[in-house]
């Protein structure tokens, strides 16, 4: 790169650095949507681009100050947002946001488009996905433990706004009990509890998933919601009317456990909702109608009714 041309680069990069330093609503703390977006510009546009630059020129001293300079003020965005949900934590346990309230807190993050089903099936992970995993996962990532058997499917973090959905059009009622097979760290059960304060389990084959996924329940001071560290195929499903799968297995497994499902609708009508790659052959099985498709799209949340 020419000398003219580093110093226009150059130029540039500190105009975006302080653009970001002098605008005041990304320190106020309801503003995460526009502060993650920062981060992310920082990291992919600021960071990312002067790496680039200082490995062509390493000695450069303007560069290095305007990366530091950089880090420094990602690190404050960051902070604020850790010191956020520190509070909101302690405001869960506290008892201070449920149900309706707890949606209401998010929308003040987020606004209408929380529960907003007009591009539910758009794909991959938003702002929200950010915010929720900030908010549930103070205890880190956890390590497996054991291997997964040919037709697990390695964990997978379900959208936010499909929980949200499913929360909210679900109609629940306070006598039903919620069970997420395949849970990991506990997300969909802990935001569909919050949600709407009906029971909630999780069934998880990961130790070190059920583990961190009770310790962050414990810490939000949620009595009912119970994750169980067991094969799907040996759970105990008594106390379920509704069920959630994000494909968490496929094949011989997925039909073993339709099959137990299947005997519990004997006793009671259920519900399963299921997204991903699962639902074609869960809307295969002769004993459950799907309520809202054909069930063949990956990225669509369906409901089936036995």
């Amino acid at each position: 790169m020419m000398h003219f041309e580093l110093l226009a680069v150059t130029a540039e990069i500190q105009s975006d650095i302080e653009a970001i330093e002098e605008n005041l609503a990304l320190y106020e703390e309801t503003n995460f949507n526009s502060r993650t977006d920062a981060v992310d510009f920082i990291d992919f546009h600021i960071i990312d681009r002067l790496d680039g630059l200082l490995e062509n020129t390493p000695s450069s001293e303007n560069l290095s100050s305007l990366k530091i300079r950089a880090e420094e003020v990602k690190h404050t965005l960051e902070t604020i947002n850790i010191n956020l949900f520190k509070q909101l934590r302690k405001n869960i346990a506290a008892g201070r946001y449920k149900n309706a309230y707890f949606t209401e807190m998010i929308g003040g993050y987020f606004g209408a488009q929380v529960i907003d089903t007009d591009d539910l099936n758009k794909i991959g992970y938003d702002n929200l996905d950010v915010f929720i995993n900030g908010l549930l996962n103070d205890g880190g990532d956890a390590a497996t433990t054991v291997d997964l058997e040919p037709e697990m499917v390695f964990y997978q973090k379900t959208p936010a706004r499909v929980v949200f959905e499913m929360a909210t059009k679900g109609n629940f009622s306070q006598d039903d009990v919620f069970v997420d097979l395949g849970s990991g760290p506990g997300q969909v059960a802990i935001l569909v509890n919050l949600i709407s304060g009906i029971a909630t389990r999780g069934i998880e084959f990961e130790p070190a998933y059920c583990t961190l996924a009770q310790a962050c329940a414990s810490q939000l001071n949620l009595q009912n919601v119970e994750f169980v560290n067991t094969d799907a195929r040996q759970a105990d499903y008594s106390i379920g009317t509704v069920f959630f799968m994000y494909t968490p297995f496929k094949g011989g497994i997925l039909q073993e456990v339709l099959q137990l499902l299947q005997k519990k609708s004997t006793q009671r009508t259920i519900r399963i909702f299921t997204y991903g790659p699962c639902s074609p052959q869960v809307a295969q099985q002769d004993w459950l109608c799907c309520t809202n498709g054909k069930g063949d799209d990956f990225y669509k949340l369906y409901e089936f009714v036995s």
